[in-house]
């Protein structure tokens, strides 16, 4: 394996530095793509020396996406964004971005490309970015047809913007929100989740660039378990030992403090963030970790300890 060179594009993000330490067990060399390369060099221990470079990648710019996976055997898309800011944008990250990669790496002869797109991906979608994630896979399969593309329902980690966010809200606010569409809260907390682990994506991304029988596929990934909001607010108190009051928020309430919340540098919500918490994010059928042969890790096997951090004390869960 030690002379297939893989190039990961947006590979410093969370996905991608989980990835990176996967591949480089495995013995592949790897060419992390980022927009500043020196925010990507901590990840050169979990390698060899020389193993794991950094190189400058802007995925809306052909030159640097041409000369990132030029030589490389395999490529993997891991960029996104969850909002809309400056030149970041939905439409030319993710709507834009696959097809460029696709192409560029169908003219420098890569053989096996894996993007990374986000359970419920819709054309129809009512949010921007499920819609833009869609329009990339079409983008991407247009120009790469044996492109495998994997979408992840909300991924779970030590450093993940999901469970971290709400568990430090929890030490600070005396309430956690409920969100549904009745005034009277009758539906707070019931939107449907899937969690996955973001080590069981690395190995599933790892899989699919091993075995050629993935190629041309898409695959849905996540957890053992479904949970409502509510049940993974609940997680978040019991992991954190507080007690908060669970408040039921209409949509059409939180949208307006979303409106202006959505101006600051550092969003925490969105209006379109909370138009995806109205839709289910499940499995629907697709293959997923079961036949990529990975064994999904549960909520409760990890989560406990990466919040430890928000109880009072740092102290762990007991059991």
């Amino acid at each position: 394996m030690s002379e297939r060179l893989i190039t990961l594009i947006g590979g410093s993000g969370f996905i991608g530095r989980h990835l990176v330490r996967r591949l480089a067990a495995q013995g592949y060399r790897i060419r992390v793509g980022v927009r500043r390369p020196e925010k990507a060099k901590f990840l050169q221990p979990l390698g060899d020396v020389g193993q794991i470079v950094p190189v400058q990648v802007n995925v809306r710019d052909d030159t640097t996406v041409l000369a990132a996976v030029s030589g490389a055997w395999g490529v993997v898309n891991l960029v996104g964004v969850l909002r809309n800011s400056g030149h970041q944008t939905f439409n030319e990250i993710h709507a834009g971005g696959p097809g460029r990669v696709g192409r560029l790496a169908r003219m420098a002869a890569v053989e096996r490309l894996v993007q990374i797109s986000a359970l419920g991906a819709s054309a129809e979608s009512a949010s921007n970015y499920a819609q833009s994630k869609a329009e990339g896979e079409n983008a991407l399969k247009a120009e790469f047809p044996s492109a495998t593309i994997i979408r992840p329902s909300l991924v779970f980690g030590p450093e993940d913007q999901f469970f971290n966010r709400f568990a430090a809200m929890a030490a600070l606010s005396p309430f956690l929100p409920l969100f549904g569409d009745s005034l009277s809260g009758a539906d707070a907390g019931t939107t449907k989740f899937q969690p996955v682990y973001v080590g069981d994506v690395a190995a599933a991304i790892a899989e699919c660039l091993a075995d050629d029988a993935t190629a041309g596929q898409t695959f849905e990934l996540g957890g053992p378990r479904v949970y409502t909001f509510r049940e993974l607010m609940e997680l978040v108190l019991a992991y954190t030992g507080r007690r908060r009051l669970l408040m039921p928020v209409a949509f059409s309430v939180a949208s307006v403090g979303a409106a202006v919340l959505e101006m600051m540098p550092q969003a925490p919500l969105t209006r379109d963030q909370l138009k995806l918490l109205r839709i289910d994010n499940v499995c629907d059928g697709l293959p997923g970790l079961a036949e990529l042969g990975v064994s999904p890790t549960p909520v409760e096997a990890v989560v406990p300890e990466f919040l430890a951090r928000f109880r009072k004390g740092g102290r762990a869960v007991e059991a």
